[in-house]
């Protein structure tokens, strides 16, 4: 196994997961067709996922998770670190596409920096 596989395997799974938050914001939260059916029809789940992802958003739970993730990831040394450097970046980039990136571009910096980070030897 290669050691550059599991950089190349998550970037890739970050620009998959990027891809997806561009569509959910895209396709769910701007496009002005679930506007008029949100207002007839509140109990769609689609409707409902909208309006709970806009209280994700409105009180910035996204971004205060990849936030605090990211902070915890730059602190905690080893692997467990590292785990949690990647889920900062799994909240960071959703936040940062939703709206919320004010918090999430320190967020994804910190997670990025934890990522690159050379261990010390003990």
């Amino acid at each position: 196994m290669s050691r550059h596989l599991p950089v190349v395997l998550l970037l890739l799974v970050l620009s998959l997961w990027l891809a997806a938050s561009y569509g959910v914001r895209f396709a769910l939260m701007e496009d002005s067709q679930w506007v008029g059916v949100c207002v007839e029809q509140a109990a769609r789940w689609e409707c409902q996922a909208r309006a709970g992802l806009g209280y994700l958003i409105h009180f910035r739970v996204i971004s205060w998770t990849a936030l605090v993730l990211a902070v915890l990831a730059f602190v905690v040394p080893g692997k467990a670190g590292r785990v949690l450097a990647g889920l900062a970046l799994f909240f960071g980039i959703p936040a940062l596409v939703l709206y919320s990136a004010s918090l999430a571009v320190f967020a994804l910096v910190l997670a990025g920096l934890r990522l690159v980070r050379a261990e010390r030897a003990a």
